[in-house]
């Protein structure tokens, strides 16, 4: 597996290394000690059937705060992960990847960062992992086309596919802060 950082501090896309021959192949695409610091406690499978199908952008407060690891299993979507944490140099900022189950490659979105994704693909399957339960309680989340943000979706508002809940989250501006930077 290679691990590499990206602009914003905590925000990792990993790359399994695959070996495949005239079957097809087998990686690992998960092992504990690749990131030790972090204990996934459940791990979610979600379907979406229409290309410009927008999940997010999610996040859980505490005490219920995820770290996230996420992958395609089918299909292929535009992830993106936001730094919410109020102090932070890059707050507000985003980690924008494009992740396509041919290529099995991962994003860590670590507490402190809202995320959602945008399929790119009909019927895709997103895997990832989280460090702590659902909790209803917790969860939170920040307007998936907030224009602060600057966040270039491959769909219009008008055209995406969303819920409820996520057509009328509210602005990052309007967010009580719950994180915050620390060196």
């Amino acid at each position: 597996m290679k691990i590499t950082d990206t602009k914003i501090d905590g925000v990792k896309i990993l790359a399994p290394k695959v070996h495949g021959d005239h079957r097809g192949f087998f990686c690992e695409v998960f092992r504990a000690d690749w990131l030790p610091q972090i204990n996934f406690v459940q791990e979610n499978l979600s379907l979406s059937a229409d290309v410009g199908t927008v999940r997010g952008l999610h996040y859980q407060e505490p005490p219920d705060a995820q770290d996230k690891l996420v992958m395609v299993a089918q299909g292929a979507i535009l992830d993106v992960a936001v730094d919410i944490r109020y102090g932070s140099p890059t707050f507000g900022q985003s980690i924008v990847v494009e992740l396509r189950a041919e290529e099995l490659t991962q994003l860590l979105v670590p507490v402190g960062f809202a995320h959602g994704f945008c399929t790119l693909r009909p019927n895709t399957m997103v895997l990832y992992k989280v460090s702590a339960p659902y909790s209803p309680a917790c969860d939170r989340g920040v307007l998936w086309n907030d224009p602060d943000l600057g966040i270039d979706w491959p769909v219009e508002p008008d055209v995406a596919t969303l819920s409820d809940k996520d057509r009328h989250q509210p602005r990052l501006k309007d967010v009580e802060p719950v994180f915050y930077f620390r060196h």
